[in-house]
Formats: C-alpha cells, structure tokens, sequence
C-alpha cells in the first residue's frame, strides 16, 4: 500500500542520468508499483465483510517477507548484525509503519469506502513534513505552512461529507479517522527511518522491516482469531489475500525499491500521488464506488495545498541563498 513507500533511507539516485528510453523505463516501473499499491485498497475493501483487517496485515506481511527473503540472501550477515545491534528500534520502526499503519487503513476501510481512503493517504507527504519539522528540525517555510492548512482544510470537508453542519454536530464516519491515524503511522516511521540512517542495503533493510511487521501484526491476528467469526478463509479472502501479499505486496515492494535506485528517492516519491487517481479509478469499475462532491472539493483543496509546498519550496530556498 501506499503503504509502503518502504525503506527509503537514502536520497541518493542510482542511474538518475540514465539515457531516456531507460528513463522511461524507470517511471513505468514507479507507474506499475502504485497501480499494483492502489489495489490493494480494491481488494482490501472488497473483502472487508468477509476477511478481518489484521488477519489480512499480518499474512500480506509475512508471505511478502518469505518470498523476499531469498533475494537478499547475500545480506545475511549484515542483516544478522543490524538485528543484534539494533533489533527493537527495527521492531519498532517496521511495526510502525509496515503493520501498525496498513492494519489501521484496514480497519477504516471496514465501512470507509476506497476512494476516501485513497485521497486521505495523500496527505502522508504533508503530514511527513510537519513531523519532520518537529522531530528533525527540518526547515519548513511559509508556503509549506499555507500548504499543509489547505491539505487539512482538504481532509476535513471530505470527513463531514462538505456538510460544516455535521462537524458541529460531530456527524461523521469514525472509520475514515482509522485511516487518518493510518496515514498518521506511516509518516512516523518515515521520518523514524530518515533519522535512524540504518546503513543496510535498501532491499535487505526493508525484509527486516517486513518481518518486523509480522511479529507486530501476530497479537493482532491471534487476538482476532479468539473474538472475530470471519476467521476462516473462503475463497473471496484467498483471492484477496493472494494479491494483496504477492503482486500488491512483494512485487510492489521490489518495484518501488527499482524506481528508486533508477529516479531518485524524491521523483519516484511523487509518483505516490497517482495512487490516489487509480483508487478512484478501480474503485469506480470493481467496487461501483462514485465519486462525490466533496471528494471533490476536499482533492482540490488537498491538490492546492501539495503545489505550494513541491513548487514553491525551491524558491523559498533560493531567494534564502
């Protein structure tokens, strides 16, 4: 998921002066990640009557886990010695954002639809900045103020459904709030791996993670096995589970670790915005989702805010020099 924009702890770019056929290569990859990312909202939504939220985390995580384990096997050692020196902060930073998070985006979309879900994860960038300000000192200037108020003036309209009435009356969906502490965990252990510079191999680090994430969605799950009736797989939770943690788990968690040795950690980033555009899109065709008014006015809102803070930053920076 977006879920997942996953072990990005260096911005250094890999073959970034590639020839542009190559180039072009590099942004289908990134194209095809947030394609295969966006449908796990699908497939997560489609299966929410039948299949509970961290039955479906925690075996998206660990199948992803197995499958890519053999492909960093010549990082065995150094993975071993990250364990031993720094094995809770691992655990605490992959549960964070690779099991807390999506387990959280999974409960919300229990009774919030997809398209909603889909506009509210593009606020993690926003939500990113602000903690890196607090957490990392990171500057922030004032269109990257402005910026984040209109992406939560954004957020808002779409929580009270762009009635003011039902914020007052405090009318509104708690699940889309799930999703918005989803969003909120997964720009935590963003700006936790930014500041933690763990020096793994990218891929290496992020199998450490996956597995980190299993452990941390296993209570999860085995508390939902004793409470929760939907506990046996039918053959809807097979299909759903089969994607979400083969070609929405491991492949896309390979393909966005491509992206980015190709683009750059900042340009295969961006791409993470065109997600929202394919929920919508799937949501419409598999699910019969529509889009509303307030999705709407809350995107343009959400869209206003993103341009100052990406187009504006680079000449707050140059008129500082």
């Amino acid at each position: 998921m977006a879920i997942h924009v996953l072990a990005v702890h260096r911005d250094t770019v890999g073959t970034e002066q590639a020839a542009g056929g190559s180039l072009a290569g590099a942004y289908s990859v990134g194209v095809l990640c947030w394609l295969l990312s966006a449908g796990v909202y699908i497939a997560a939504k489609w299966v929410s009557a039948e299949m509970p939220p961290w039955a479906l985390c925690f075996w998206r995580v660990l199948i992803a886990f197995a499958i890519m384990l053999p492909i960093v096997r010549h990082h065995f050692s150094a993975m071993l010695a990250l364990v031993r020196a720094r094995g809770l902060e691992l655990l605490f930073i992959g549960g964070m954002g690779l099991a807390i998070c999506q387990g959280l985006i999974f409960v919300g979309l229990q009774h919030a639809d997809a398209t909603t879900a889909g506009i509210i994860i593009a606020l993690i960038p926003i939500i990113t900045m602000i903690l890196a300000r607090l957490m990392l000192a990171e500057p922030m200037g004032s269109w990257q103020v402005a910026g984040s108020i209109l992406a939560f003036l954004g957020i808002l309209i779409i929580i009270v459904k762009g009635s003011p009435a039902a914020l007052l009356r405090l009318d509104f969906n708690p699940s889309e709030l799930w999703i918005v502490a989803g969003a909120f965990c997964f720009s935590l252990y963003t700006v936790l791996l930014r500041r933690a510079k763990f020096d793994l191999n990218r891929l290496a680090l992020l199998v450490l993670l996956l597995g980190a994430a299993a452990l941390t969605a296993l209570p999860f799950y085995l508390y939902e096995l004793a409470v929760d009736e939907r506990t046996t797989l039918n053959t809807s939770g097979l299909i759903a589970l089969a994607y979400v943690a083969i070609p929405g788990g491991a492949l896309m968690y390979y393909l966005f670790n491509r992206s980015i040795e190709a683009l750059g950690a900042a340009r295969a980033g961006v791409l993470l915005y065109i997600q929202t555009i394919f929920i919508a899109v799937l949501a419409y065709f598999i699910l019969g989702e529509k889009l509303q008014t307030y999705h709407l006015e809350g995107a343009a809102l959400i869209i206003a805010g993103l341009l100052l803070i990406i187009l504006l930053k680079p000449k707050a920076k140059a008129a500082a020099a």
